[in-house]
Parts: C-alpha cells; structure tokens; sequence
C-alpha cells in the first residue's frame, strides 16, 4: 500500500498546467463554425429545394396553345 502511495505522490501530478495558443484556438474555432455551417447548410438545402420546387411549379402559367390570346394587327 505505501509503494502505490509513493508511485501516486512522486508520478501522477496533482495539476496540470495547460496553454491553448491563439492559433489553437483560432484554428478550433474554425473547426466548429467549419461544422455547424455545414449542418446548417444541408438542412437547409434539405428544406429549401422541395420548397423551391413547389414554388417554381405554382408560378409556372399554362402555355396551352388554344388559351393564347393574340393581339390582331
């Protein structure tokens, strides 16, 4: 027990000083905005292409030719 109790004392610390540079963190902020966008951005395009779809089809007039109306000249 008293060798576990030294080997604990002399090899594990009992804090850890730590620095995360600013191009570290600069470079793990790119990499989370770089994530959420490209979420953001597939819902998105998930949502939004059927919706254009239908939007394109409900705007889209009838070109029958027998309701073309010309002007006489």
């Amino acid at each position: 027990m008293r060798n576990i109790l030294l080997f604990l004392l002399f090899f594990v610390p009992m804090s850890v000083y730590a620095y995360i540079g600013p191009g570290m963190g600069a470079g793990t902020i790119g990499v989370i905005i770089g994530i959420l966008m490209s979420i953001f951005l597939a819902l998105f395009a998930i949502l939004w292409y059927p919706f254009k779809r239908l939007l394109k089809k409900k705007r889209k007039p009838d070109t029958d030719d027998s309701k073309v109306d010309s002007e006489p000249s």
